[in-house]
């Protein structure tokens, strides 16, 4: 029988994965390349595959009935996803909504759009990992993967620390959406209540599947989930890059 692998090493084959999570058109989204109308195909695939969501994919994976400790984490997350209970009083997709507003996009058409063939693939593999009867597959799928990005190694080493409300506002003031698309600050919301919450968030999502997925054939299950999720999450970020106009350009 092959033995798990220790916790240190499963985490770091978690993190390689993670280290590939990056796309070759995301930059363009980020320093004011791409138009208005662009970042419109962009964000509504967003909302759409998983931003409007995400609180019905926490709440399957806690159906699943986790431990103690980990519904728990689960409730909570759900809580400010939903409610934004534990920050500013509204859900996370209604604060998406209202910063989408401020670029003068309408909330009914974020509701109308149509997934790309691309995006209804990785949605529907949303779908059906969050409803996995192990409920460590899901959440990989969701709390590391999809909450996850490029950054989780650096943050893992060095944890973010709660902000001051100082700190928060100099945030919103560098977003890429308020220095090179003018958003108002006040339609901001959402990147503020991503800051006042997510201090540890990244922490707390590797240690829960570190610590419960304790077999080999769940760390194998694991990372053969997120592997599928990069593949088709790259797959998504070509579809979008492609309605976009935008073209990988080689060096």
């Amino acid at each position: 029988m092959t033995r798990p692998m220790t916790k240190s090493r499963f985490q770091e084959e978690l993190l390689r994965i993670m280290d590939r999570k990056h796309h070759w058109a995301w930059p363009a989204f980020a320093d004011g390349t791409v138009t208005v109308d662009q970042l419109s195909h962009h964000f509504q695939q967003e909302y759409r595959v998983y931003v409007r969501d995400f609180p019905v994919f926490l709440a399957r994976i806690h159906g699943n009935n986790p431990p103690t400790s980990i519904r728990r984490m689960l409730a909570e997350n759900i809580y400010e996803e939903d409610t934004g209970g534990l920050s500013l009083g509204k859900s996370h997709p209604e604060l998406f909504l209202t910063m989408m507003a401020g670029l003068g996009l309408s909330a009914r058409d974020f509701d109308a759009a149509r997934l790309l063939p691309a995006s209804r693939r990785y949605r529907a593999w949303l779908d059906r990992v969050s409803n996995n009867r192990d409920w460590v597959i899901g959440a990989a799928a969701l709390t590391v993967f999809v909450e996850g990005s490029v950054k989780d190694r650096a943050e893992i080493v060095d944890p973010s620390k709660p902000k001051t409300a100082e700190e928060i506002e100099t945030i919103v003031q560098h977003h890429p959406l308020v220095k090179h698309y003018g958003l108002p600050v006040d339609s901001m919301d959402l990147i503020r209540a991503h800051q006042m919450v997510e201090a540890g968030h990244r922490h707390d999502a590797y240690a829960m599947v570190v610590n419960h997925a304790t077999t080999q054939a769940q760390q194998q299950a694991v990372l053969r989930c997120l592997k599928k999720c990069l593949t088709l999450w790259l797959a998504y970020r070509d579809a979008v890059a492609k309605i976009c106009g935008l073209k990988k350009t080689s060096r």
